[in-house]
Formats: structure tokens, C-alpha cells, sequence
């Protein structure tokens, strides 16, 4: 049976932080509030925590599940190849609405889907999420929706499409906006926008000035 809990509480956001870091540590699948949609999240070191992700979301390997991370400095153990121009979209725009899709280490243990060598990966600007993924490392976290449907804005929403595949729901209230992350990929000498979201290229520009545009 699934749990909830009540983030704008201070015991219940407690007590939720405990029990969904709890349930990430035993392969269990948590839905959590970000800054731009609510996420179903796992273990991203988990690879059978991730197909449960991917299975619950009716989702096939051909769409990795991107990973979040609570610091800029969880990077330097999850990358390789990371260009000076990358640091600069990091340092300009984390905590925020901007994934990079980076070489990942070749050890790493983690499977994500087929991902070729890269991993999309980001920082979000949402204290509760920020708090969990300090006290569990990174997450493989994807919109929490099935395939198909909308991202959700709630955790109702969120709730009513995943039901009882999910351990624990982090109920933050509506998030901000439902506008996407900008998607930058940086395995390459220029950064290649690979999708407008909620930055610009006109805005990742002012960082880094010769950005591509994907067609």
C-alpha cells in the first residue's frame, strides 16, 4: 500500500524524507516534487529498481530514464569528458531547468535503458528534491506519468495514474510550471540544444555563445 506525506508539514516532510529514502535504499519506486514536473524516481545503481521504474511508466529501454543529483560535485563521480563550456552551463544554471546529456563513466554500475555511453543528468531547484537525493545519491527519476498521459502538476495527478507501484509519494503541492528542462548535449567540442524548454537558447547563449541548435 502506498504511503503519502504532507511536505508542506514539517513533521509529516520529515517523516516522508525518512521513509522515501528508506524505500530508494530497498529498490522501491518514490514519487517526489521537482521544479518543473513531479517525478517517479529509484535507485539509479539499482537496475532492477529502474526496470520497475521504466515498467511502471509502460515505458521501453529505448528511452533511458535521465538521473538527478543534489550537488554540482556529484558529477565529478558520474562523468568523463566534461568540457570547460559544460561547467559553465552547470555553474550558470544549477540548481535549475537545464539537463546535460554527458559520457558517463564506462564503470559505473548502473543500466538506465540504452543509453550508448551517456547519461542525462541534472540539478533541480526543489528543496525537498534537493534533500533526498542528498541523503541517497543519484536518482533515475522520470516524469511521473504513465506514457502517453500528461506530466503531472500534483501529486494527485501523479497518484491517480501510478496507483500502488509506488512506495512513497512526496506531496509538495502544485509545482511551478509544467515547462520542460532545456535538454543541452555537451559530449561534443559545442553544446547541441537538443530541446527548448525552459531556458532559451538565446539565454544559454549569454553562456555559452556558439551553442548549436539541433534540427
Amino acid at each position: 500500500m502506498a504511503r503519502r506525506y504532507d511536505c508542506n508539514d514539517a513533521t509529516d516532510r520529515s517523516t516522508g524524507l525518512r521513509e522515501a529514502a528508506s524505500a530508494v535504499r530497498r529498490g522501491e519506486l518514490v514519487v517526489l516534487p521537482t521544479d518543473t514536473v513531479y517525478g517517479i524516481g529509484a535507485d539509479a545503481f539499482s537496475p532492477e529498481a529502474v526496470a520497475d521504474l521504466l515498467d511502471a511508466k509502460g515505458r521501453g529501454r529505448n528511452m533511458p530514464t535521465p538521473v538527478l543529483i543534489g550537488s554540482p560535485n556529484t558529477l565529478h563521480g558520474l562523468v568523463t569528458d566534461f568540457s570547460e563550456k559544460a561547467w559553465e552551463l552547470v555553474d550558470a544554471f544549477w540548481p535549475g531547468a537545464l539537463t546535460l546529456v554527458a559520457r558517463h563513466q564506462p564503470s559505473l554500475q548502473w543500466d538506465l535503458g540504452d543509453t550508448r555511453g551517456t547519461v542525462a543528468i541534472r540539478m533541480p531547484l526543489h528543496p525537498v528534491a534537493i534533500e533526498l537525493l542528498t541523503e541517497v545519491g543519484p536518482m533515475a527519476v522520470s516524469s511521473a506519468n504513465l506514457t502517453g498521459h500528461p506530466a503531472p502538476e500534483d501529486c494527485d495527478a501523479a497518484q491517480g495514474m501510478l496507483g500502488d507501484s509506488v512506495s512513497v509519494y512526496l506531496d509538495g503541492g502544485p509545482t511551478p510550471g509544467i515547462v520542460p528542462s532545456s535538454i543541452v548535449d555537451v559530449t561534443r567540442d559545442v553544446p547541441v540544444l537538443l530541446r527548448a524548454g525552459a531556458l532559451s537558447a538565446e539565454e544559454l547563449r549569454k553562456v555559452v555563445p556558439d551553442l548549436e541548435v539541433a534540427n
